[in-house]
């Protein structure tokens, strides 16, 4: 069962007094100019397209070997980001304010209840939080095959498994690879994106995967959904060869300069969290700060958990949080309210 309180308008602007963050890592200002969207990379040459993707690739493999205290809750907002985009590709309607609101307002244990878009948003953050080593195992398809809409007998995600472990070590057929082996078992480009992003945090030796491809509109253009799977996306070829290759990269290579981007944002908002922690008196409140930094959002009136807090502790914590400028309200909402970096 999912409450849904009347809403307030929400807040999307930036605290008051909030500086602009500057960049964890510097992006040279020609792939800047490079990548000024997936689709006007798309249009150059197969070889300046890999040049684009491959420099924005390592300046995104640096950020993720600095193993930041706030890279779980960037890899989960990454997560509701893409989960955002699969839906809109489904021609569902919920944006990524529903989104939270299907997974955290659900009760605990029901998670049967968060609805096949609330479905989506599960299966990418599983994407993010589990360790990347076992994401491609057949136990882990299988969840998140099932969380996508689908549901493959045992040969199927045998196969799966044996053709993502047959790949190419080379990075461009990796990706190209991934979409091919999801549309030869019959699943769609939102499944070929959460293999490749799983296959390249593999390759790289990260200990988990960043949410990259999923986050992509382009991606979705030209699918129709499969039949006898509601708000889906089936696989349909329309790019071969070159094209596609390129499409692939172009959509890489601008995914992870806005991933860069957010970590850039969410590190400013992690500082200011992480300094006013001394500030803070009440017990458990340091283990909400924990969470605070490995989750997307937090409910106050669920938060109390794990962290032995009672729920008008909790409460006061966060509006204090608030008042600090360390966190922010999500919802715009009097009950049931949001909180996160």
């Amino acid at each position: 069962m999912i409450l849904r309180p009347k809403s307030l308008p929400r807040h999307t602007g930036p605290l008051p007094g909030a500086t602009i963050a500057t960049p964890v890592v510097l992006v040279p200002a020609w792939l800047r100019r490079a990548v000024p969207d997936a689709q006007s990379l798309a249009a150059k040459d197969v070889e300046d397209v890999a040049l684009a993707a491959g420099a924005a690739l390592g300046a995104l493999d640096a950020v993720v070997r600095r193993e930041e205290k706030w890279a779980g809750a960037w890899r989960q907002r990454l997560a509701l980001a893409a989960a955002a985009v699969t839906a809109k590709q489904a021609g569902r309607v919920e944006d990524e304010h529903a989104l939270r609101d299907a997974v955290l307002l659900t009760r605990p244990g029901d998670f049967l209840s968060v609805g096949p878009a609330g479905l989506l948003l599960l299966a990418w953050r599983r994407l993010a939080a589990r360790p990347a080593e076992e994401l491609l195992t057949e136990k882990n398809l299988a969840a998140v095959l099932e969380e996508f809409g689908y549901a493959p007998d045992d040969e199927v995600l045998s196969d799966l498994a044996d053709e993502l472990g047959q790949l190419g070590a080379g990075m461009v057929e990796m990706l190209t690879g991934a979409f091919m082996v999801a549309e030869r078992q019959g699943f769609g480009r939102a499944v070929g994106a959460w293999l490749a992003d799983a296959l390249l945090a593999q390759r790289l030796g990260w200990t988990h995967a960043v949410p990259l491809l999923g986050t992509e509109t382009a991606l979705g253009r030209g699918l129709s959904r499969p039949r006898g799977v509601a708000g889906n996306i089936a696989p349909v070829n329309v790019e071969t060869g070159s094209d596609r290759t390129k499409s692939l990269l172009a959509a890489q290579a601008h995914a992870v300069l806005r991933a860069i981007d957010l970590c850039t944002a969410l590190e400013r908002r992690a500082e200011r969290l992480l300094a006013v922690v001394p500030k803070l008196r009440a017990k458990g409140s340091h283990a909400i700060v924990d969470r605070l930094l490995n989750e997307d959002a937090l409910v106050a009136s669920r938060a109390e958990q794990k962290t032995g807090m009672s729920d008008r502790g909790l409460r006061r914590l966060f509006d204090r949080l608030v008042e600090l400028g360390a966190v922010r309200e999500l919802s715009g909402r009097l009950t049931f309210r949001i909180y996160g970096l």
